[in-house]
C-alpha cells in the first residue's frame, strides 16, 4: 500500500524530475478517471502537452479551459472520436503520429456501463470493445512513439487490475461469458494482453490497474450508483493516484533508461505479474498494491498454456479482419 500522502509528495517532484514539454494522450479523457488523471497532469507537469479523446465537445472545452488556468504554458488539445472503432482509433492514432516524434504517457480509461451484448459497427461486443480492443490497438499503435520517448515511456490501463480470473478461450471477446465471471475473463484478457505487448518493448513500463469504487460519469445512465458512494474513492485521490502509476519509479520497465520520479522512504518497486521485481508489466489495485499469490499464479498457469499467445493471436486476427471491412490494408 502506498498512503495519499505518500502519492502526493512524489507528484510534487515531477516537475523537477521529468524536462518540459511532457507528452501524453488520455483516452477517455472527457469525463471520470481520465478526466481528472488529465487536470493533476496539467496541475504537476512543466508546460506539458496533452492530447485527450472523447466524444463531448462541452465537456472539452470545459477541460481546456480548467487545464490552461492549472497551467497556462502546458498545450491541451481534444481529439473527438468514438474510440469503440478500431478505424477510428486508427484515424486518430494517425493524427496524433503526424504532430509527435515521441509520446511519454498513454492513459487509457475509456468504457461503458453496457452489459447487453451489444456490437459495434465492427461487430465487436461494445463491452469488450471498449475495455480490451480499442486499449490494445491504441497501444500497438502508439508504440514507436513510447519507444522513442527520451525519458518516460509509460502504458496506463484502468480496469480491474489485480481482480483477474478465469478466463474462457472459447469466447475472448465475452458475448457468453457468465456476468459473474466476466470482470475476471476481461480483466484477464487486458493483462495477457499487455503482456503479449510487452514482449516487444522491453524499454516501456505497462500498468493495468483497478481504481477502486469511483462515482464517475460510467454510471450516468443509471437511476444510482452500485454501490454506496459514502465508501467511494474521492475523485481528487482516485487523480493523485493515477498520476502516481503514470511517473513513479515503483513500476519500471524490464529493461533499458526510463527515467521516473523516484522512490519516497519506505516505497520499493513493484512485483510484475509474474511476482518478480520490476518486470515490466504489473497488476496493481487501489492502493497501489500489486497482484495476490493467486492471482500470480492463475496467470501463471495461463502462460504454460500458452494463453499469452493465444490471446494474441486472436487479437490481431480481430485487428485483420475489422481493417478488411472497409476495404482498408492497415
Amino acid at each position: 500500500m502506498v498512503s495519499l500522502s505518500q502519492i502526493q509528495a512524489s507528484n510534487a517532484l515531477i516537475s523537477s524530475t521529468f524536462p518540459t514539454r511532457l507528452v501524453a494522450l488520455f483516452v477517455g479523457g472527457t469525463s471520470g478517471i481520465g478526466e481528472i488523471t488529465l487536470k493533476k497532469f496539467a496541475q504537476y507537469a512543466h508546460q506539458p502537452r496533452a492530447y485527450f479523446v472523447g466524444r463531448s465537445q462541452d465537456a472539452a472545452e470545459r477541460i481546456v479551459a480548467e487545464c490552461k488556468a492549472l497551467n497556462p504554458g502546458g498545450d491541451f488539445i481534444f481529439v473527438k472520436a468514438d474510440v469503440s472503432l478500431i478505424r477510428v482509433i486508427d484515424q486518430v492514432c494517425e493524427e496524433i503520429k503526424a504532430k509527435e516524434n515521441v509520446l511519454n504517457i498513454l492513459f487509457l480509461s475509456q468504457g461503458v456501463m453496457s452489459l447487453d451484448r451489444s456490437e459495434t459497427s465492427e461487430h465487436v461486443h461494445l463491452l469488450a470493445a471498449l475495455n480490451y480492443y480499442s486499449r490494445l490497438r491504441f497501444t500497438t499503435n502508439l508504440l514507436p512513439l513510447l519507444q522513442k520517448a527520451p525519458t518516460l515511456r509509460r502504458v496506463v490501463t484502468v480496469g480491474g487490475g489485480g481482480k483477474e480470473g478465469l478466463l474462457d478461450a472459447t469466447d475472448f471477446p465475452a458475448l457468453r461469458v457468465p456476468f459473474p465471471q466476466l470482470r475476471g475473463h476481461l480483466t484477464t484478457l487486458i493483462t495477457l494482453g499487455l503482456e503479449a505487448v510487452a514482449k516487444t518493448a522491453t524499454d516501456v513500463s505497462f500498468i493495468h490497474d483497478y481504481p477502486g469504487t469511483v462515482n464517475t460519469g460510467l454510471y450516468r445512465d443509471m437511476d444510482a450508483p452500485p454501490f454506496d458512494t459514502s465508501l467511494s474513492v474521492p475523485i481528487q485521490e482516485c487523480g493523485e493516484r493515477h498520476l502516481y502509476l503514470a511517473t513513479s519509479a515503483q513500476f519500471p520497465s524490464k529493461e533499458g533508461e526510463n527515467a521516473a520520479v523516484r522512490l519516497s522512504d519506505g516505497v520499493q518497486v513493484a512485483a510484475g505479474t509474474t511476482g518478480k521485481v520490476g518486470t515490466g508489466v504489473y497488476s496493481v489495485g487501489e492502493t497501489c498494491e500489486t497482484a495476490s499469490s493467486e492471482v500470480v499464479e492463475l496467470l501463471a498457469g495461463l502462460r504454460e498454456k500458452g494463453m499469452v499467445e493465444e490471446v494474441w493471436r486472436h487479437t490481431e486476427g480481430e485487428f485483420r479482419r475489422i481493417t478488411k471491412l472497409d476495404g482498408g490494408t492497415r
